[in-house]
């Protein structure tokens, strides 16, 4: 009954059709990992946002922002209370030398979308696959550029469900972090600040990229990306494959054959399987060059 009642009241304050009960979260995760939400919302308004926040904190339900779910790992037991996904809020437009894009737009969008305007600065996400929330929430960077080099401004929900105009310098944004999770801030838009630049070098640029990723990179695996920061003084890849590790599985996950540095979901693995391949790479480099590999991707949720 009391369950019935919060499917009620979030039925109240969103759209129909945005609220789903017990919703598997593989179906929202690159790696295709993961148990059910008990409230899976999807607000398409910035107002709602704030509702849906506001009742979680009056309710005492857990409450968890989920992005794209490319950078993540949801536990096989899936996530209590209410998790939110900002997939509605996808808008990208162009002022000037600005774009300003929606926290669920995908930031390769972006991209794509500073190319049309001949705006150049925002290159290097290209290939990045993730949402515009999740890439300033890590301060998501790919070959030599990152969040920080662009972005101006940002627009946030708090944890008590105020909106907040936040300067870049603002979120503390550094190598694959940001204050954004400390904060408990949802990210709801961004502000990035480009250069006028030559279509054709722009794109040529994307397309070199873009060459490079898909000939590296193992994408016709469902993956989290790549699992580890760059450590001081070493490439995370090469630790891992001159520890013998490539090819390396533990049920349905297995160390990319293509690049080191990526876990696959080869063959229906569970959460599980593909942490407990994460914690056996990070224990044998750690064993053979006295390297500690830390987790660039997040983990989260219940255990089964």
């Amino acid at each position: 009954m009391a369950q019935d009642m919060m499917i009620d009241k979030l039925n109240e304050i969103l759209r129909e059709g945005s609220v789903k009960k017990d919703m598997p979260l593989k179906k929202h995760t690159y790696t295709h990992l993961g148990g059910n939400a008990d409230y899976f919302v999807m607000p398409g308004t910035y107002e709602e946002v704030q509702k849906v926040i506001k009742l979680a904190n009056e309710s005492n339900l857990p409450f968890t922002m989920l992005g794209n779910g490319s950078n993540l790992i949801i536990k096989d037991g899936g996530i209590r209370g209410i998790v939110m996904n900002l997939h509605n809020l996808d808008s990208i437009e162009t002022t000037g030398d600005k774009v300003v894009a929606q926290s669920g737009a995908r930031i390769i969008d972006a991209s794509q979308k500073a190319l049309e305007s001949e705006l150049t600065g925002l290159e290097f996400a290209c290939g990045i696959p993730g949402s515009v929330g999740g890439a300033l929430f890590m301060n998501a960077g790919a070959y030599g550029g990152e969040i920080k080099d662009c972005l101006q401004s940002a627009i946030v929900a708090t944890k008590e469900g105020e909106l907040l105009e936040l300067k870049a310098a603002d979120l503390d944004l550094d190598y694959r972090t940001s204050n954004i999770p400390d904060n408990g801030y949802i990210v709801l838009e961004a502000t990035f600040a480009l250069k006028k630049g030559n279509p054709a070098e722009i794109k040529a640029v994307m397309d070199d990229l873009t060459e490079k990723r898909e000939t590296k990179q193992p994408l016709e695996y469902p993956s989290c990306g790549s699992v580890f920061k760059r450590p001081p003084g070493y490439f995370a890849g090469k630790l891992i494959q001159d520890s013998d590790l490539q090819g390396k599985s533990i049920g349905g996950a297995e160390v990319s054959t293509k690049h080191a540095g990526f876990i696959v979901n080869k063959n229906d693995a569970s959460a599980s399987e593909y942490i407990e391949l994460i914690e056996f790479v990070q224990k044998t480099v750690k064993e053979n060059f006295d390297v500690q590999l830390e987790r660039e991707v997040r983990i989260i949720g219940e255990d089964e």
